[in-house]
Formats: structure tokens, sequence, C-alpha cells
């Protein structure tokens, strides 16, 4: 079955760096005893944070809770208006967005990192507000921070650069989108640059933007892309930065000085939510979208059979009302690219082959080639209880993702061999990316459910706690506390001293 399912090639991976240099004895003891005291002086004003740049874990270096009822300590509790995004850290501060459908208010908030106090509040200059999906939010985009200004993205807007005081330096307006799910991805900051991937059903595109003037330095076109939600990452590969992009149908690699495609992998789903993560010098991505496998693929017969079908008016064009329910008239939006309300043979024809196309899989792949490696890049191939939307994680050698329903799957990282498989406490769907450290790996369900693994190839696990509260954003862990957002408040826990 493992032949069948994981399609394992024998490529050398990158190997991770070891120094062979040790730290004199006196000084590694001067280290431990004062590492406490730097733990929050150390997080400076120029530190770089934006979703998911730890690719979901944390060193090892600070105890966190094995459950949130007893082993648990909250620190406090800030309530908040709704919002998708996470909690963006740097030193004293987090950064989040919101939005209250009352008002129709989408707003960048900053809070006090130690008290949850809130210090400013700035109200983006949005006209109207964008479609989104029914569990979707406007204010589902995290923001980027690199210490001195903070960089927020709203699909109703566009990009907005705050300084560390609240102050609008400057914006780039770009939205609303034609996309009635609305926009998700976050902004990414590189060097001196913001990276924005925004693929939607039309003009989808990848741009970086100076973050201090907001000038734009490059943009690629992406126009083969249809829409996708996914955050892009940055990685160093043999001292050249690339941003690594999850699109429809396509894993792709840009250089970060040019946005030039440097190497792209075929056959992954036609709508990518999840971001990939990157460790041991490899890109890892699991993702799925309906109708990519083969035994329930979705499949559109040739136009020309439609039309002798469908085409009851004879006008060569096929109108909503003509389809049958199914499918495809479950997804006209996305594809009448050009909303006269009606498909023609290239619409028709584009999303035959996405959907042909699409592969529903996890995969690892190297990103040292260049051009097509589907065929030489791709380490291994993974094909069951894959996730919809929630970020993967690879953390001590073991890949970790969950599938709606709470189902918990775990790959040896390096094989793409199953280790394990079971289920989270919390049933329902699950939203919220997957993040690990101490030897503990965190996934939270949508219904509010905090599942907590012991990591391991036989992992356990050691707790759950409802919460009661519904849960789209994906944890922060920094310095031993865990920033959970819910759809009422934003908490900071960290373990209690007392607890085992």
């Amino acid at each position: 079955m493992h032949n069948r399912l994981c399609d394992a090639r024998k490529i050398v991976p990158p190997q991770p760096y070891r120094s062979s240099t040790a730290l004199p004895k006196t000084l590694r003891i001067t280290l431990i005893v004062l590492f406490p005291l730097w733990t929050f002086a150390a997080t400076g004003a120029d530190e770089v944070w934006y979703f998911r740049c730890d690719h979901g874990v944390v060193a090892d270096d600070a105890p966190l809770p094995n459950d949130f009822r007893d082993g648990a300590e909250l620190l406090w509790k800030t309530p908040l208006a709704s919002g998708h995004s996470s909690p963006c850290l740097s030193g004293d501060a987090i950064y989040v967005t919101t939005f209250e459908p009352d008002s129709a208010q989408l707003a960048t908030v900053a809070l006090d990192r130690h008290t949850g106090r809130i210090i400013w509040r700035q109200v983006a200059p949005a006209e109207r507000l964008e479609p989104f999906h029914p569990v979707g939010s406007p204010a589902a985009s995290t923001p980027a921070t690199d210490g001195q200004r903070v960089y927020v993205f709203f699909g109703s807007y566009g990009l907005l650069c705050y300084d560390a005081d609240g102050k609008l330096l400057w914006s780039v307006p770009m939205g609303p989108f034609q996309d009635e799910f609305g926009a998700s991805s976050s902004p990414v900051l590189a060097d001196d640059l913001v990276v924005l991937n925004e693929d939607h059903d039309v003009d989808s595109f990848l741009i970086a933007i100076d973050k201090n003037t907001g000038q734009t330095r490059w943009k690629t076109s992406r126009a083969e892309f249809v829409r996708s939600y996914s955050t892009p990452i940055v990685i160093d590969v043999e001292g050249r930065k690339q941003i690594v992009v999850a699109g429809s149908l396509q894993l792709t690699g840009y250089d970060l000085k040019t946005g030039e495609r440097l190497w792209w992998v075929e056959g992954i789903s036609r709508i990518v939510d999840c971001t990939p993560c990157y460790a041991h010098g490899l890109v890892y991505l699991a993702t799925w979208t309906p109708g990519g496998d083969d035994e329930n693929r979705i499949r559109m017969e040739p136009y020309a059979e439609a039309l002798m079908k469908y085409d009851q008016n004879n006008d060569q064009l096929l109108g909503e009302e003509e389809l049958p329910e199914g499918e495809v008239r479950t997804r006209f939006y996305r594809m009448d690219i050009n909303q006269d309300g009606y498909l023609d043979r290239r619409e028709w024809d584009k999303y035959a082959e996405v959907f042909e196309r699409a592969r529903n899989v996890a995969l690892a792949v190297d990103p040292r080639g260049r051009g097509d490696i589907s065929q030489t890049g791709v380490l291994w191939r993974y094909r069951r209880s894959l996730p919809t939307v929630p970020s993967s994680v690879v953390y001590q050698g073991i890949f970790y993702m969950v599938k709606d329903g709470g189902i918990i799957t775990s790959l040896d990282a390096m094989t793409g061999e199953p280790l394990k498989q079971g289920r989270a406490a919390g049933p329902g769907n699950y939203y919220a990316s997957l993040v690990a450290g101490d030897g503990k790996v965190y996934i939270c369900s949508e219904r509010g459910v905090v599942t907590v693994l012991r990591a391991g190839r036989p992992w356990e696990i050691l707790s759950s706690h409802d919460f009661g509260e519904r849960i789209m954003a994906t944890p922060t862990i920094r310095d031993g506390h865990i920033y959970l957002r819910t759809e009422k408040a934003l908490y900071c826990f960290r373990k209690r001293t007392d607890s085992r």
C-alpha cells in the first residue's frame, strides 16, 4: 500500500548545517543563566515577523502547556472584533486585523504584548467590502512587521503601511478582485521588500513592493493561474533567496530580486488554501480540493457535446440556467471569466483542463532545480487524508497534517512513509494551521477545540480543550507564550509553573 501512495525518488536533499565548534563550558553556563532575562528584550526593533515565517515551528527552548485546562496559565484575554488574521508579534507589540459587520469597518489593531491592552486602532479606507466566503472574513490576511513598520492587506482596499504608532506612511490600492470568496493571502517580508501573491479568477500576479516607499520593484504576471489563497514563503537556496508560491495546479519558485520564475512542480490541487513549509532544505505542501482525486474527479464533456445537451436557445453559449444542477453550475461564477453571464468555448475549455489536471497531494520538493522539476525534484508524494485549508508542519523530522473531521496523519519527512493516523477530539472542519514546539504539536478545530499532541513517530494525544469559541486564526508561539485568537478574543497563555 505504501508503494502505491508514496512515490519516493532517489534525490539527495540538502544536508542540514552542523557546527563543529563548541562553546566553552563557562560561556555556555553564562548563556543559560542569562537567557530568561533577555527573552523579551531579544525581540528588537528590527525583528521581522509575518504569517508562517517560522514555518509553524519554534525553538525548543521554553516550556509550553500540555493542556489548556490545568496546565496553562491565562495571562490575559482581550475581547476583539471578528477576524481570521493570526497574531503578528514584534518587540512589545501584537498586530491583528478585525472586521465589524455592523459598521462594515476593517481595521488594524495594535496591542501591548505583556498586558493585552489595545494601543491603537486604524480603520482601513475601503469604500466597499469585497465578497467573501460564508465561513471566511474580509479581515483574513495576517499583518507583517519589521519592528518599525506594520504592513497589512485587505482585499477590499489593498496594502497599507503604518509606523509603530499607527501613523499611515503609504498605501497601495489594489482590490477588490474578481473572486466571490475574497482574498486571504498575507504579505511576507524579505530584505527590503514586501511580497504579496494574489491569485484570483483573472489577472493573478506576484508583486514585490519597496517596504520603505510603497513603490513597485517588480510585478510578475500569473495569468495562467486561477484562484488560490496560499501565502508565499521565503527560502534561501544556496545563497539565493526564493519566493515559493503554491497556486492552482502548480508549486513555483521565483527569484526574490527579479521575480523570475526559477522552477515549478506540476500536479497539485486546483485551489490551494494552505501555505507550504520549509525544513531540511526541502519545501513541503499538502493540499486537497474537491474533485481532485481520480475516484471522484470533476469531469466536463467537450464543449461541442455540452452545447448539444444544454444550449436551449442555440446561441452557441451556455447560460447558468441552461446547465443542470451539479459541479459545473455550482462553479459558474468563477468559470465565467469575462462575467458576461455565459460560458463560451474558451472559458469552458480552460476549466475542463483545470479539473482534469488537478491532483490532491502531499509532497516534498528539492528547490535547487531549474525549470520543470515535477519528476526530478520531488522526493515523495502521498495522496490520502489531506488537509483542505490548514497548513501542515514539519517537526523533529516528522510531517504532520490534519484533515477535516480531525483526522491527524504523520509521515516521515524524508521518505513520505506513513507513520501514524488518529483522530483529534474536535469534530468538524479545521482552518487554523498546525504549530509546534517543546515536543508538542497544537491543532485547533473551527468549533474551538484545541488538541495537543506529544510529538514523535508514535505520537500521542496529551489533551484537548474546548474554548467554546470559533477558531479560524493560526496560533502564534513566542518565548514560551501561546497567543490564541478566537472569533471573540485574543488570549495569552504560558505553561503553569506547577504543572507537569
